[in-house]
């Protein structure tokens, strides 16, 4: 029995021996082997390719940013959820807005559009009788000319001709009555005044070089002879606009031409006189729309009699929107929507404490001003991005989500794949 307890003495002394000489190293080697597997565990990203994951710190294979800890937590996304960094959303300067509910009462809608001449009032001057230039007295484009100023001096060897036959028909006026009323009608076809015609009877004297007189009053637009320029019968010589009133064509987006009607006023503003403004008057609406810009054409007449507009500047009109006076409406900034084709979308922040987002399309109505009108796609409070909108778009697209390319999500990108697809 002695002996028993001599060797269970043994045994436990050598037990413990073993303990303190190797219960140490175990344990560090478990601690060591836990924190691997946490090192292991941790994820690097980057800040602006939020797609980019590795188990190691270093750079991004994309931009060459220094990657940073990945957030763990990203449990309770949908689908079509992202999450960005805090530090991508300060670079890229992402800001939103709360979608609130408010009247269009009184809201501005602004056209952009240039200054043209009024083409009922240009005319073209032309010769009435074929011959040769012998002197033209307009000297420049944008010369000032009155009704009645002497334009040019024509030699026309017809016109010399039939003023020979008037004085002779003269001397058969009263044996042949009807060939002087023909030579007479004849010179009258050619645009001679009764006062010509009556001083080449009464000198008995042909006129060699026969006056071109304005029959307008305008500005000259256009030389389109020159002096010593042989012409023909009804060639034009001069293009004359008369600027007292100007055209100011604006384009209007189809959702948009419910808002105009002939006679509407509108009230015109150039950068030339910004302090301004000026009243015109809607005078025409195109039919026609221009399917390239998805706008028409909306003329308004302005007067012009102090000469301010000049055809070739740019104006910006506006008009009150009476149509949406006490009703309500979803507005949101321009700056929000992103287009595709047929499709306008917007991001939509998912949750109010972290930078979780994903997109939704909408249907838009009117613009008013710098909003667009939301027919359908949000809800009051909602709160979508505004500034920094394409830079949410490509992380969207970047994480195979919904985006403004791809209306169906998509395979999250390796960090394999997206160092790829940047060479």
């Amino acid at each position: 029995m002695k002996k028993y307890i001599i060797y269970f003495g043994i045994l436990a002394l050598g037990f413990l021996i073993g303990r303190l000489f190797f219960g140490n190293s175990s344990n560090n080697e478990t601690e060591h082997n836990h924190n691997e597997v946490a090192e292991h565990s941790q994820m690097w990203t980057c800040s602006m390719h939020p797609q980019i994951m590795q188990a190691e710190p270093g750079d991004c294979p994309i931009c060459g940013m220094d990657l940073i800890p990945a957030e763990a937590g990203v449990d309770g996304l949908t689908a079509d959820q992202f999450k960005l960094t805090p530090n991508a959303m300060g670079l890229a300067n992402i800001q939103t807005t709360v979608v609130g509910n408010g009247t269009t009462e009184n809201n501005t809608v602004k056209l952009s559009g240039k200054i043209v001449e009024n083409e009922e009032a240009n005319v073209v001057q032309v010769s009435y009788f074929s011959g040769r230039i012998e002197r033209l007295n307009v000297s420049f484009t944008g010369e000032e000319i009155r009704k009645g100023q002497l334009l040019a001096t024509i030699y026309s060897p017809e016109l010399y001709a039939a003023q020979q036959e008037l004085i002779t028909a003269v001397t058969l006026k009263e044996s042949q009555p009807a060939l002087y009323e023909a030579v007479r009608n004849k010179l009258k076809l050619w645009k001679l005044t009764e006062i010509q015609i009556n001083k080449i009877e009464t000198s008995g004297k042909v006129l060699e070089n026969f006056p071109v007189y304005a029959t307008v009053s305008g500005t000259v637009t256009e030389k389109l002879v020159a002096q010593g320029d042989y012409i023909k019968q009804g060639q034009p010589l001069l293009k004359i606009a008369n600027l007292t009133t100007v055209w100011a064509n604006f384009d209007v987006y189809e959702n948009q031409i419910d808002l105009f009607k002939r006679g509407q006023e509108v009230i015109a503003r150039t950068n030339a006189y910004p302090n301004q403004e000026f009243i015109g008057t809607v005078d025409f609406i195109d039919p026609v729309l221009n399917t390239k810009t998805r706008t028409v054409k909306l003329r308004v007449v302005l007067n012009n009699k102090e000469a301010i507009f000049k055809p070739g500047m740019f104006v910006e009109g506006k008009i009150e929107d009476s149509s949406s006076e006490k009703k309500h409406s979803l507005n949101i900034p321009s700056t929000a929507v992103l287009w595709t084709g047929e499709r306008s979308v917007v991001y939509l922040k998912s949750s109010p404490d972290e930078p979780v987002f994903e997109m939704r399309e909408v249907k838009l109505g009117k613009t008013i001003g710098e909003n667009y009108e939301v027919l359908n796609g949000l809800d009051m409070d909602d709160e979508i991005v505004t500034n920094g909108t394409f830079t949410i778009d490509a992380a969207a697209q970047l994480q195979g989500k919904k985006s403004m390319m791809n209306k169906e999500s998509g395979k999250t990108l390796t960090s394999h794949e997206g160092h790829d697809g940047m060479n």
